[in-house]
């Protein structure tokens, strides 16, 4: 098996397309954790980094900024803005007819919407920036600023935020596909040592039962987001006009994936669901007693490891895997592609109902996909409650995050390791 896996990474070192795309991501991975730790101004850092240790909801939140949100560098927005710009676009794509006809577009259709969402992610950054302001100087851990201070530091975070999409959009044109993902992946990796550490002081005060219990479930879960990722249903396709020696038409296979959507619903679906707590937190520095008592509520509500929360969690991960599997596949393209091609499926005429066979299929695999991400998302609150561990309430969502993005880059590689052989067979 090792020995497998070492072919595996020599060949694909030795790839130049590979290669490349290897040293042009670690380079842009490194530019972005050296800029992770360059702080902002006026930050009392020891209580800082008290309050990100007493508090799951900050930590996950810490999580999904690529890992600077602790430190509040200029990156500690990090990507939350056009994350939530992203959601905002898509889902008025449903709503407006011209952004709709971008979605139609194709790839010019789809550079359009996203220089539309990197426009609006500036003044979301804006805005959460000044958020994050008055949610730590209520905390006192930023004194109070004088507006040009102010005005300087909404701004540097706000120029942090452009430039971390920046940085992702380099190492998907240049590097790896989806680089935002591949940002978020990164933070996460890079905060290992200090989560090893506090599992390990952790482990130490339980029961050895319970601790090896712990270890298993999260082997199980790791093993669980493998398979269900490399699942796929195999639809047969027969081309007419392509005769093999038997004189049938040729035959081939769409694979239709259990999980069309990849790691995006984890990602759309933490940042909204962080948006209740952190509302609630903000208002409760409000000096109207009534309004303070609301968002408390809402902050005891949505705490992660509450029912609300984890509810809450499922049902948009779910409702997102749907969401986004209806934008990156398109059963009347692909319907229209395969009759054009002569193509069509056996026992089903081309066209109309050939889409709609394909929508049923796609339908009942996304309903078992939606359902399977949205146990896993939330499932390993509840195991730790079980074993009572509460410091890894971040667990579930950054295992997925890690495992679906390092298989995202692992297919990737094995797909130009092929097309290396064909063009040297060609």
């Amino acid at each position: 098996m090792f020995n497998s896996v070492a072919r595996f990474f020599s060949k694909a070192v030795k790839t130049p397309s590979i290669r490349k795309k290897l040293l042009v991501t670690g380079a842009v991975l490194i530019v972005f954790r050296l800029a992770a730790h360059i702080p902002a101004a006026g930050i009392d850092r020891t209580t800082l980094t008290a309050l990100f240790a007493g508090s799951p909801l900050l930590s996950l939140l810490d999580v999904f900024s690529g890992g600077t949100l602790a430190n509040f560098s200029i990156l500690a927005l990090g990507l939350n803005p056009y994350i939530n710009a992203s959601i905002i676009f898509q889902l008025l794509g449903y709503v407006v007819p011209s952004l709709e006809e971008l979605q139609k577009e194709g790839e010019y259709g789809q550079e359009k919407i996203n220089q539309y969402t990197r426009l609006l992610a500036v003044p979301l950054a804006a805005l959460q920036a000044f958020g994050m302001y008055a949610l730590l100087r209520g905390q006192k851990i930023i004194p109070n600023l004088d507006p040009l201070s102010l005005l300087s530091l909404v701004i540097t975070m706000t120029a942090g935020t452009i430039f971390a999409v920046w940085l992702g959009e380099l190492i998907s044109e240049h590097g790896f596909k989806d680089g935002i993902s591949l940002l978020i992946f990164t933070g996460i990796i890079a905060r290992l040592p200090v989560t090893f550490g506090q599992s390990a002081s952790l482990f130490q005060s339980q029961d050895f039962l319970k601790t090896i219990l712990l270890i298993v479930i999260v082997v199980i879960i790791i093993g669980l987001i493998i398979f269900v990722s490399d699942a796929a249903r195999q639809i047969p396709i027969h081309y007419a006009k392509r005769r093999t020696e038997s004189g049938l038409g040729a035959l081939s296979y769409l694979p239709l994936s259990l999980n069309q959507a990849g790691v995006i619903p984890i990602i759309f679906a933490v940042s909204l669901v962080l948006l209740p707590s952190l509302l609630g937190q903000f208002l409760a520095n409000v000096p109207s007693s009534a309004v303070a008592h609301i968002a408390k509520t809402i902050s005891t509500l949505f705490t992660p490891q509450s029912l609300v929360y984890n509810l809450t969690y499922f049902f948009l991960v779910f409702g997102f895997t749907y969401f986004y599997t209806a934008i990156v596949f398109n059963p009347e393209k692909i319907s229209e592609d395969l009759q054009k091609s002569g193509g069509f499926i056996p026992g089903i005429r081309p066209g109309k109902e050939t889409e709609k066979y394909l929508s049923h299929v796609l339908s009942r695999l996304t309903l078992v996909g939606g359902i399977f991400l949205g146990l896993i998302a939330v499932l390993p609150t509840f195991f730790q409650g079980l074993v009572g561990t509460t410091n890894l309430a971040i667990g579930g969502t950054s295992i997925l995050i890690v495992v679906m993005v390092a298989l995202q880059i692992i297919r990737e590689m094995e797909g130009e390791l092929v097309m290396e052989k064909y063009e040297r067979f060609l």
